[in-house]
C-alpha cells in the first residue's frame, strides 16, 4: 500500500521535524545502547540527566539565557501555568495585583484563572473582537502590580505582538508556547518565559519554563508542589516524575534547530512562509480576507475567511475538503471563529507553505 504523504498545517499538537521523528524512531527501542527505549529510562538515571542536562544547554544556547535565569520542564501544558504564574508571583508586592494584556482566547482565559488568586486589572477595554494590538500608549498599565502578563503570540484568532512591551520595571510574564525559538528574543526584558511543547518546539505532555532567579520563593501557601518554582528549580525538574519522553523530544527539536541555522534561520523562514500566504490573500480581490490588522497579524497561524460575502461556510469546507484531497490538512479553524487557519510552526518548511500557496490561488480561479 503506498505511503499517504501529507502537509500538516495542525495548531497543536502539531508538525515535527522529519529529521526530529526518524532519529526517534531510531532509538525507540534501544536508547544509547542502554537496551531500553527513552520510554522505560528512570528519571533519576545517568542517561536521562544527560537527555534533560543536553535540552537546557542547547536552549541556553539558542534564546542566549543570561545565567541568573533557571530553566525548569515541568506537565500541564501553557495552561498550567495559567494557574502557576500568579501563585507564584502575585505575592511579590502588598496587595496582590497584576496586569494582564488581554489580545485573544489564550489571555482572557489566563486572566480568568489569575482572578481566583489576586486582584487583576485587564490593560485593555475587554473586547470579543481580537483583531489588533492597540498601541502601548492606550494601555491602562498600574506602577504597583507584581507583574504584567501577555501572550506572545494567539493561535486562535492570529494575532502576534511585534514588539516587547514596555513595563517600566514591573516584570514581564510571557506565554510563548505558539512562537517561541521562531525569532530572536531579548530574555533579559522577561520575569518568566513559559511554553507548552506541542506547537513549535516538541509534543504534548512537557512544558518549559524559564524564570529570573529573585523571583522564586514567593508562592502563595495554597500553590501545589508541583507548580512552585522554587521546589521544581531546587530539584531540577526532578521533584517527580517528568514527562521525559517529551523533553526527550524536545531537545531533539532543539538540536535541529541549532543544525538549521538556529534561531536567526527559524525568524528568517518564518516571515519567507507567512508573506508567501498573506501575499495571495492581500492580492485575492477579495476572495480571500484576514480579520487581522497588518501590524497585529501573527507569523504562525494565518487566519482568514473565504467568499466575497467574507462568510461563506459552504465555500470554506469546499476549500477544507478539497485541500485534504491534496494532503494539506488540518486548515480549519478554530471552533470558536470559524474559518480558515493555517499553523507554519518552525517544522514546516517553506516549500509546504509554497505548495498550499499554489492551492490557494487555484482554489480561487476555479470558485470566483
Amino acid at each position: 500500500m503506498e505511503e499517504k504523504k501529507v502537509i500538516n498545517f495542525s495548531p497543536g499538537p502539531a508538525k515535527l521535524p522529519e529529521d526530529v521523528l526518524a532519529r526517534a524512531q531510531k532509538e525507540f527501542l534501544n536508547f544509547n545502547n542502554t537496551g531500553v527505549s527513552v520510554m522505560e529510562l528512570s528519571h533519576r538515571s545517568a542517561d536521562f540527566s544527560q537527555i534533560i542536562g543536553h535540552a537546557e544547554r542547547d536552549l541556553r544556547d539558542l534564546l542566549e539565557i543570561p545565567d541568573n535565569y533557571k530553566v525548569i520542564f515541568v506537565q500541564g501544558g501553557g495552561t498550567g501555568q495559567f494557574s502557576a504564574v500568579p501563585l507564584n508571583l502575585i505575592d511579590l508586592k502588598p496587595g496582590a495585583s497584576a496586569d494582564y494584556i488581554v489580545t485573544g482566547s489564550w489571555s482572557a482565559k489566563s486572566a480568568k484563572e489569575a482572578e481566583k488568586y489576586g486582584k487583576i486589572n485587564r490593560v485593555l477595554p475587554k473586547t470579543e473582537k481580537y483583531s489588533v494590538i492597540p498601541d502601548q500608549s492606550t494601555w491602562n498599565l498600574s506602577p504597583e502590580a507584581s507583574y504584567v502578563y501577555y501572550c506572545a503570540n494567539e493561535t486562535i484568532h492570529g494575532v502576534e505582538f511585534q514588539f516587547i512591551p514596555e513595563t517600566n520595571g514591573v516584570p514581564l510574564v510571557c506565554d510563548m508556547s505558539s512562537n517561541i525559538l521562531s525569532k530572536r528574543v531579548d530574555v533579559s526584558k522577561f520575569g518568566v518565559i513559559f511554553a507548552g511543547a506541542q506547537k513549535n518546539i516538541g509534543c504534548a505532555g512537557a512544558t518549559l519554563v524559564i524564570i529570573r532567579e529573585d523571583l522564586i520563593g514567593f508562592s502563595d501557601p495554597i500553590c501545589p508542589i508541583l507548580m512552585d518554582y522554587k521546589t521544581q528549580v531546587g530539584n531540577n525538574s526532578l521533584y517527580n516524575t517528568p514527562p521525559t519522553y517529551s523533553i526527550y523530544i524536545m531537545g531533539l527539536v532543539f538540536q535541529w534547530i541549532k543544525e538549521h541555522g538556529g534561531v536567526a534561520q527559524m525568524e528568517k523562514n518564518s516571515r519567507q512562509k507567512s508573506t508567501i500566504l498573506y501575499d495571495i490573500i492581500d492580492n485575492s480581490n477579495g476572495f480571500y480576507q484576514c480579520p487581522i490588522e497588518r501590524d497585529s497579524r501573527s507569523r504562525m497561524n494565518i487566519t482568514f475567511r473565504i467568499g466575497v460575502n467574507f462568510e461563506d461556510e459552504a465555500l470554506e469546507k469546499k476549500f477544507i475538503d478539497e485541500a485534504h484531497q491534496n494532503g494539506l490538512i488540518s486548515l480549519k479553524g478554530h471552533r470558536s471563529v470559524g474559518g480558515i487557519r493555517v499553523s507554519i510552526y518552525n517544522a514546516v518548511h517553506v516549500h509546504e507553505a509554497e505548495k498550499l500557496g499554489e492551492f490557494m490561488k487555484n482554489f480561487q480561479r476555479l470558485n470566483i
